[in-house]
């Protein structure tokens, strides 16, 4: 075999493994396009999140973070909220599920000037902590009220 033959196979071979490993750091993030810049979705995100009588734990402004230290990033806002009524009962079926609660959604600009909103599937968290059957009421709850907070939140 040529040896110009065998670096287009080991490339071929380095770039299957990076495309599923790119893929794989997407398993169970939901991600919706904003029709609303940055600032505007998540001040929309944060007045869905206290209408569905959430509480606002912490808010993390990760570009003012980068600035501090002298580093750009685009804006990249991550919001932590929740409540215990939510969350307890997938905690009950697999308390490692407390890594992944409260609940987040990002908020975060492309290279291009789109604004995203990213946040994890219920569905995906509960399988990840093989919660199993009485935590689907809860899962399911939790599965709507993101959906409905994060459409209010991206469209107009």
């Amino acid at each position: 075999m040529k040896l110009s033959a065998l670096i287009r196979i080991i490339a071929l071979v380095a770039a299957s493994c990076l495309s599923e490993a790119q893929a794989m750091a997407a398993d169970g993030l939901i991600t919706i396009k904003s029709s609303f810049g940055p600032e505007d979705t998540m001040k929309r995100l944060e007045t869905e999140v206290k209408a569905k009588g959430l509480a606002v734990f912490a808010h993390v402004d990760h570009a003012a973070g980068a600035a501090a230290v002298g580093l750009t990033l685009r804006p990249t806002d991550l919001l932590i909220f929740g409540n215990a009524k939510g969350g307890t009962p997938l905690m009950q079926q697999a308390q490692t599920a407390g890594i992944d609660l409260p609940l987040k959604a990002l908020v975060w600009q492309d290279e291009q000037g789109a604004t995203w909103l990213s946040y994890n599937d219920p569905a995906y968290l509960a399988g990840r902590h093989g919660a199993g059957e009485p935590a689907k009421a809860a899962v399911a709850a939790m599965t709507a009220a993101l959906h409905a907070i994060a459409t209010k939140a991206t469209v107009p």
